[in-house]
């Protein structure tokens, strides 16, 4: 099962990577990229595609004014692990910025902390040798994982952000996190007036790296 949830994700990022056809494929060829590397919480579980936070990214860019293609690398049930192997695939988009964002599924599972810190870091410094910037995404667990689990888990993505000296978005779901009125039923994924508030969220701490500002 996991294999081939890696080899759906695999063919939805080959399909993006590819421009659309049509008038806007040339601009669509030209732009910077920024691949958006997750699990469910990116991929927009529950949701249609047009409302997950990349494509609601992609609108604003557009809307403001910025060359840039947001590519959705989201596979649900992903991990820090699956993100490893998946670094040489999302690499082949070119793209300059990666947004990280993966660990849920690892606090989930209870999975080992060291770790997760392996994988993240690993993942992080291989973007960073390929001239990528990277953009790391924190998680936290709920509190029924436990103080030391929880408080184990969320020290991860800070410390990996010092160790590579990449910014830090200190918690991907702020402000959605246990709102009922921003989760689907299932409390853990963001129904798409959720999706919109983490976009807004996700856009404080992307913008600065979008050096060169909008298209003249």
């Amino acid at each position: 099962m996991r294999r081939l949830r890696a080899a759906i994700g695999l063919a939805l990022l080959a399909a993006l990577v590819t421009p659309a056809a049509g008038p806007s494929a040339a601009a669509a060829v030209d732009a910077r990229v920024i691949v958006a590397l997750g699990d469910s919480l990116t991929a927009g579980l529950g949701v249609a595609p047009d409302d997950a936070w990349p494509a609601l990214l992609q609108a604003r860019l557009d809307r403001e004014g910025y060359a840039w293609r947001v590519v959705n690398a989201g596979v649900s049930g992903d991990t820090s692990a699956g993100g490893v192997r998946r670094v040489d695939w999302v690499l082949r988009a070119h793209p300059s910025i990666v947004i990280v964002a993966l660990g849920a599924n690892d606090g989930l599972r209870g999975a080992s902390v060291p770790a997760l810190e392996a994988n993240l870091t690993a993942i992080v410094e291989r973007l960073k040798a390929a001239g990528v910037r990277v953009l790391l995404a924190g998680m936290r667990m709920p509190a029924n994982y436990g103080d030391e689990y929880t408080r184990r888990f969320a020290a991860v993505f800070p410390a990996v952000a010092r160790k590579t000296g990449v910014p830090l978005i200190p918690f991907l779901l702020e402000g959605v996190a246990a709102v009922p009125a921003l989760n689907q039923p299932d409390g853990i994924h963001p129904n798409p007036a959720g999706q919109r508030r983490l976009a807004e969220h996700v856009w404080r701490y992307l913008r600065p790296l979008l050096a060169n500002g909008p298209a003249a």
